[in-house]
């Protein structure tokens, strides 16, 4: 198996589970993890293709991420509120989080093993362990979401909902 296949099965499966999680929020999207707040499943999908977007095209391609604006919504170290007037509709973020993984499948495609060893355009300085070649940057995107999917499985217990893998 080639490295981008490995890479291509990861970004698939961990997408997979926690989309698949995030679909059975549809009728409370909004619903925090804990007590005491958290990121809730509409934000979390907003986060993943917000981030997706940042690290494809900004760290790895150079160029502008396409969903800047959300940056002050979906980006890191933001307050996430229940508030559905604050952000894009769970279809919204449904469709624009494919159209991103659309695009990544695709760069990943035309990518060699050579190329995942190539460092990446702009590593967030401090993250060279994790983001400074286009391979870990593809490592992480697997990784991100399969992070967030224990968010989601949180806020689903609080709605007391059973778990999905017992």
């Amino acid at each position: 198996m080639k490295t981008t296949d490995f890479l291509k099965m990861a970004l698939e499966t961990s997408k997979a589970f926690t989309l698949g999680l995030i679909d059975d929020m549809k009728d409370a999207p909004l619903t925090q993890p804990t007590v005491n707040g958290g990121n809730h499943p509409l934000w979390v999908l907003g986060h993943l293709a917000y981030s997706e977007a940042n690290i494809v095209n900004h760290l790895i391609l150079g160029n502008e991420n396409p969903l800047i604006e959300w940056k002050e919504i979906f980006g890191s170290g933001n307050e996430v509120v229940a508030d559905a007037d604050r952000y894009p509709s769970l279809d919204e973020l449904m469709k624009k989080f494919e159209e991103v993984r659309t695009q990544t499948l695709n760069v990943l495609e035309g990518l060699s093993d050579d190329d995942l060893d190539q460092p990446s355009k702009n590593c967030p300085p401090g993250r060279e362990k994790f983001l400074g070649t286009v391979g870990q940057c593809f490592m992480m995107l697997s990784l991100h979401a399969t992070m967030h999917y224990g968010q989601v499985a949180d806020a689903r217990r609080a709605l007391g909902r059973k778990p999905a893998f017992a």
